[in-house]
């Protein structure tokens, strides 16, 4: 049988990856509910290696694809891209969901929390020290994704390494300095709404600086094999329209939670 075809499509192979994944995951799930009720975590960190193994192996696979077999055609390509634009749209709406909780209790507190916001005994962070340090740090690593991918677009093979060398290096650096804040909080996740709120709002940011992280990480090590050209690189734009994301949901964060909330 031939295996030539008269499309621009991709049609994908059989793939182990997604019910594997599918099964890691509920694994990572199942080991961090054993944790929180029977503190073991072994489950959990089988879980989360299976999960990171599946990662690495299908990612590996779509960059053979889209590089060296030729699958990411055009129409391929603006598909891909529609596709990011709905993933990033549904993380938009996730993080309306938290900016909601924190909006509806804090505008009209109820009397179980005195009336107050933030609620009595809920010492709060200095918004000028950590926090706008932090929101410094990711605007910082927003200018410098951006030279990264004007970079690329010039065929300017160092400057988009050292571009994104900086951006994950900024993105290291803020998620070691809110583990840090963390460490040092006056309150937790169980005091209160305000609790609740801040941390499900900025721990789920922080799980996405983390995912970005190694998003552009993958994507300095594809620059370093030379995997990009100026006109076909959706893997890098991807990553980046995810890391200006990011920034954008942690300026509201900032504004909102840090600043205006406390």
């Amino acid at each position: 049988m031939s295996s030539h075809k008269n499309h621009p499509f991709h049609l994908v192979e059989v793939s182990p990856w997604p019910i594997l994944g599918a099964f890691s995951a509920m694994t990572m799930m199942m080991g961090m509910i054993k944790w929180f009720h029977l503190y073991d975590n072994s489950l959990l960190f089988l879980g989360s290696i299976t999960t990171l193994s599946v990662m690495y192996q299908w990612w590996r696979d779509i960059t053979r694809e889209g590089t060296f077999q030729g699958l990411h055609t055009t129409p391929v390509a603006l598909g891909l891209r529609w596709g990011m634009i709905l993933f990033i749209t549904s993380e938009v709406l996730f993080f309306v969901s938290f900016f909601w909780a924190f909006f509806h209790s804090s505008l009209a507190p109820t009397i179980e929390l005195g009336m107050i916001w933030p609620p009595k005994s809920i010492q709060t962070f200095n918004p000028i020290q950590i926090p706008l340090l932090n929101t410094l740090i990711l605007i910082s690593s927003g200018i410098t994704v951006t030279w990264a991918h004007h970079s690329l677009m010039e065929n300017d093979y160092k400057q988009a390494i050292y571009g994104l060398s900086l951006t994950v290096t900024l993105g290291l650096y803020f998620t070691a300095l809110q583990a840090y804040e963390y460490y040092e909080s006056p309150f937790t996740i169980a005091d209160s709404v305000y609790g609740s709120t801040f941390f499900m709002a900025t721990g789920f940011h922080g799980l996405h600086v983390i995912i970005g992280t190694i998003f552009l990480s993958v994507c300095l090590l594809r620059q370093l094999l030379n995997h990009f050209s100026p006109t076909h690189h959706f893997g890098f734009e991807a990553a980046a329209w995810y890391w200006h994301f990011v920034d954008v949901v942690w300026l509201f964060l900032y504004v909102s939670i840090y600043w205006w909330g406390s």
